[in-house]
């Protein structure tokens, strides 16, 4: 588990000069609701591609390794033409998780995943606005409407459901619906 201390420290070392990282996934919905709301198992950030080799030399540093690669990776290559993962999972011997996506920002400002994403997916300098609390630490993180938008596609458990009833509730959204029913019911 990674607790809100330690989500806090994870997101200061990774961006230390003001590196554009955004905390998405169960901490980036506590961070936008401004409370730890349950125990999250990783900290899900998306981060620029350019910047992937450096965090992860960084969080190597702080007893990181490759867990694995998601399937929707598609390796690409940053800035100084070093190849890298888009979608992969870091872990500790302690069992902490970091889930990364690396995305590019258009001449726009707008982020397109550098993973194998749906065609047209993006994060909009909208999505990309958002702000949070860690541990009273300030974070960026993507949007409540993107939150909610990038948990759809699949069954959610229902600590998922749980959390973007929270969401919902505080920045008064509903969740999308694909096919025309409503979510299941939070237990």
């Amino acid at each position: 588990m990674v607790s809100a201390d330690e989500a806090a420290a994870l997101f200061k070392s990774l961006s230390p000069r003001g590196d554009q990282v955004w905390v998405t996934g169960g901490w980036g919905i506590d961070a936008l609701l401004g409370e730890q709301t349950r125990p999250h198992k990783d900290l899900d950030l998306i981060v620029l591609l350019d910047d992937v080799v450096q965090m992860c030399q960084t969080l190597s540093r702080a007893g990181f390794n490759l867990k694995e690669l998601w399937t929707e990776n598609h390796p690409d290559s940053d800035m100084h033409g070093v190849e890298t993962a888009t979608a992969f999972v870091l872990h500790n011997a302690d069992g902490r998780e970091v889930d990364i996506h690396a995305v590019r920002l258009d001449h726009r400002g707008v982020g397109v995943p550098a993973w194998e994403a749906e065609e047209g997916f993006v994060f909009t300098r909208d999505d990309l606005a958002g702000m949070g609390i860690i541990a009273g630490f300030p974070v960026r993180c993507i949007s409540p409407q993107k939150q909610m938008l990038c948990h759809t596609g699949y069954v959610l458990p229902g600590t998922q459901l749980r959390d973007l009833e929270l969401l919902g509730k505080k920045f008064n959204l509903t969740f999308p619906v694909e096919d025309g029913s409503p979510p299941a019911p939070v237990a």
